[in-house]
């Protein structure tokens, strides 16, 4: 078994050396292939830094009634940090948000003017929300409708929240990032199928090519496995050999992206890509494989049937 197995590889390296042209062009088009699989991968994590940066720029502000104590803000703080949706609470006192206004309308002198003359800070205290995901604003601000802990006495503590004004771009931002994904998974789909299909006929010829030795081979009475297992080998070969181009291939372009596109995409590809160079080698070099493998096995099953 063990001697017949390194015939079948031996004669597998001899096909691929004996294949000249054809082989080459077998591994540039699963080198092309697996370019593909690592592009989908790059622009996945180019995808989700840009939308996790559209999320922590989408919040809910609590406005408090003027007179709250942070006492009773606290409680609300701390009911709202119990709910599942929520990542994150922040606490903005009165005096923090009349220093933030008076920042904020600094040369605007008729407003400052009339704040002085007020004599009393007009500001009352806010709480600012960050939902887990965009969809899960709407639960939170129905609990904001709901819980008793939003009352003092027979008052409630809250002025309004701003969910209701930003409703409209919130339900817009979610629609786009679900949009963005269903997209992403749909153009990964297609891509995959067309390199398969280029891959498996490229191997494809490169058997016809051997057919008459194929024929040969079945003639003497060769098992399946003995005829089957030097395309097979074959395979791996080219889906060795184009996991070792697509990684040298990408480390030029990955750098161009990382020095001049970085605060275009909002990720530093190159860093992204050598700090997961394993997993996408990993990837990619298990993609090459089964891609070889699999369009070899299905490729010379015509030859073997008859």
């Amino acid at each position: 078994m063990i001697t017949d197995l390194k015939r079948v590889i031996k004669a597998g390296f001899k096909n691929f050396t004996r294949g000249g042209l054809v082989s080459f062009a077998s591994v540039l088009i699963s080198t092309i292939t697996l370019s593909t699989i690592t592009s989908i991968i790059i622009l996945q994590a180019v995808l989700y830094s840009s939308l996790n940066i559209i999320k922590d720029k989408v919040d809910v502000t609590i406005y408090l009634n003027v007179g709250v104590q942070e006492g009773q803000a606290m409680l609300l703080k701390a009911s709202l940090e119990k709910l599942p949706e929520v990542a994150e609470v922040t606490y903005t006192s009165a005096e923090d948000a009349l220093a933030q206004f008076r920042e904020r309308h600094a040369t605007d002198y008729p407003t400052i003017q009339s704040l002085d003359e007020i004599g009393e800070n007009p500001l009352g205290s806010s709480l600012n929300v960050k939902a887990k995901e965009i969809s899960q604003y709407e639960s939170i601000a129905d609990f904001l409708k709901s819980d008793n802990v939003l009352v003092s006495g027979p008052a409630s503590i809250i002025d309004h929240p701003n969910y209701y004004n930003n409703k409209p771009v919130i339900e817009r931002l979610n629609s786009i990032i679900s949009g963005a994904q269903k997209l992403g998974f749909l153009l990964t789909f297609v891509l995959v199928l067309i390199s398969v299909a280029i891959t498996f006929n490229t191997i494809r010829l490169a058997i016809f090519i051997s057919k008459e030795e194929i024929g040969v081979m079945r003639l003497v009475g060769a098992s399946k496995m003995r005829v089957r297992g030097p395309f097979l080998v074959e395979g791996v070969i080219y889906g060795v050999l184009a996991t070792i181009f697509t990684l040298v291939l990408f480390w030029p372009i990955t750098a161009w992206f990382g020095r001049n596109m970085t605060d275009f995409l909002g990720i530093n590809v190159y860093e992204y890509y050598f700090s997961n160079l394993f997993e996408i080698f990993v990837i990619i070099l298990l993609s090459g494989i089964l891609l070889g493998v699999i369009s070899s096995f299905l490729a010379i099953r015509k030859y073997l049937n008859k």
